[in-house]
């Protein structure tokens, strides 16, 4: 895991966004590239005027992002990390799934409605959702696996090695109903040849309940980040844990990691 993309955009979650890129390039010894979307602008009705609304609200948008990019470029100057700068015009899950054919990672913000849905089903790397309020994530530190056997969750621990190899504790959290294909003992064994001891936790599931067990391990163990695996369709993930993972795109405190 050496290529990671960054959606660079001024807003909300770009802080959190950058923190944890950086820190996942610094600690992997990888090549980050920013992926600078400039958003096309819808203008009101009241500006619309033979399209010079539009116009105006887009060459304000690029102005932002010029004025972001120095910014960024300034500080990324003064990391010890590889980086390059790609600008783009369009909507950031459309950009970053073009760009995303020569990453390993994709870091984005969490938001359930907007790139993140799209990038975790179409796009071929794992995603790092970041909370908003998150400053960088803490690799060296507790993660925990949510396991519910499916190959969305296989696809997502096999992704995740080379950051699980680098925290201190990782944890897997199985849920179980009784129909789970692959255990998560044998998710454990996986790890192990790559030198990496989880402790297991087993619960029983009640429907419904998936994304509190979820949550109340994040908060119990003092996870630092969550891996799990994205939007299956598997009768277990549909009857169990049905829109955990896009439930919990909003509400993890932590950053999420997902494959599909």
């Amino acid at each position: 895991m050496k290529n990671i993309l960054l959606l660079v955009h001024d807003d909300e979650g770009q802080e959190a966004r950058f923190q944890a890129a950086l820190d996942v390039t610094r600690a992997l010894e990888g090549h980050l590239t920013c992926v600078d979307v400039v958003v096309p602008p819808q203008a009101p009705a009241e500006l619309w005027d033979g399209g010079a609304g539009s116009a105006l609200l887009m060459a304000e948008e690029r102005q932002r992002e010029a004025a972001n990019r120095a910014t960024l470029e300034q500080r990324l100057a003064k990391e010890d990390v590889s980086w390059s700068w790609v600008d783009m015009v369009g909507e950031p899950g459309r950009c970053l799934r073009g760009a995303a054919a020569i990453a390993d990672l994709i870091v984005v913000d969490r938001d359930p409605h907007g790139a993140v849905a799209g990038l975790v089903l179409e796009s071929g790397p794992p995603v790092l959702a970041v909370p908003d309020r998150a400053r960088g994530i803490a690799l060296g530190g507790r993660a925990l696996i949510a396991w519910d056997g499916s190959p969305e969750a296989e696809a997502a621990l096999r992704a995740a090695v080379p950051l699980l190899g680098l925290a201190e504790q990782v944890m897997i959290l199985q849920v179980d109903d009784g129909s789970i294909r692959i255990p998560a003992g044998e998710a454990a064994s996986f790890l192990s040849r790559h030198g990496i001891h989880p402790l297991v936790i087993l619960e029983k599931a009640t429907k419904g309940r998936a994304e509190a067990n979820i949550l109340a391990a994040i908060a119990g163990q003092r996870a630092d980040y969550l891996v799990m695996g994205g939007f299956g369709r598997s009768r277990l993930v549909e009857a169990l844990f049905g829109g955990v993972s896009r439930s919990l795109l909003s509400k993890s405190p932590v950053p999420l990691f997902m494959a599909h």
